[in-house]
């Protein structure tokens, strides 16, 4: 019978030692102190040091994020698992975590708009999407959605965490994102990576600074 490995079993220094390796191997250098947390955090959640060199932040991203999350504006997310994956005791004033895409509404929505639920899911964020947080982590038809909502006038968020995931779209997406003239503050990871956890763990490094 094989003996099992000695292994931490003290989860604060689980967290600290990963965290620490994640500081060690990544090169932060062109991030501030607080896109640095995040990205450290971002790293942690997907195994990958290698995403930091895709991570981008436009200019006041973690400002007007933090002010936002701090006066308690919602938080709008695309799938059940970034809502999941949202830490609520990290959120400064239990702030609300909405995901609509299982409303009874969505797959009607969905056929009369002829897009995918994912995007559909969206309409519903029209009467709270004034300086909210959107973290999308899952789907880019909903980031696309998203910016198509903006140039129609809908209501600007404080930040967008556009951080979706796949083969089709995903990269595309982020960079429509990045070009988008608005000026609202984002992230993004470039190219093919994202998912939920790396929107989750965003979210939760801009609502809490450290551990």
């Amino acid at each position: 019978m094989l003996k099992a490995p000695d292994y931490l079993r003290d989860g604060a220094a689980i967290y600290e030692r990963s965290f620490a390796i994640s500081r060690a191997e990544a090169d932060l250098s062109r991030f501030s102190t607080e896109e640095a947390d995040i990205v450290v955090r971002m790293i942690h959640a997907s195994g990958q040091v290698s995403v930091a060199e895709l991570i981008d932040f436009a200019p006041g991203l973690v400002a007007q994020g933090r002010a936002a999350l701090r006066s308690g504006a919602p938080i709008l997310c695309d799938a059940e698992m970034v809502a999941h994956g949202i830490t609520r005791a990290r959120l400064p004033a239990k702030n609300d975590v909405i995901c609509t895409l299982r409303d009874a509404h969505v797959s009607e929505l969905a056929a009369k708009l002829g897009t995918t639920r994912s995007a559909a899911a969206l309409e519903l964020w029209r009467d709270r999407l004034v300086g909210s947080v959107v973290a999308i982590g899952n789907a880019p038809t909903a980031l696309f959605r998203l910016l198509e909502m903006l140039e129609e006038g809908a209501g600007r968020p404080a930040a967008i965490l556009g951080i979706p995931v796949g083969f089709v779209g995903a990269a595309e997406s982020k960079e429509a994102l990045a070009a988008n003239t608005s000026g609202i503050p984002y992230l993004i990871v470039r190219g093919r990576m994202g998912g939920s956890a790396m929107a989750a763990a965003a979210v939760n490094a801009l609502a809490k600074e450290g551990l």
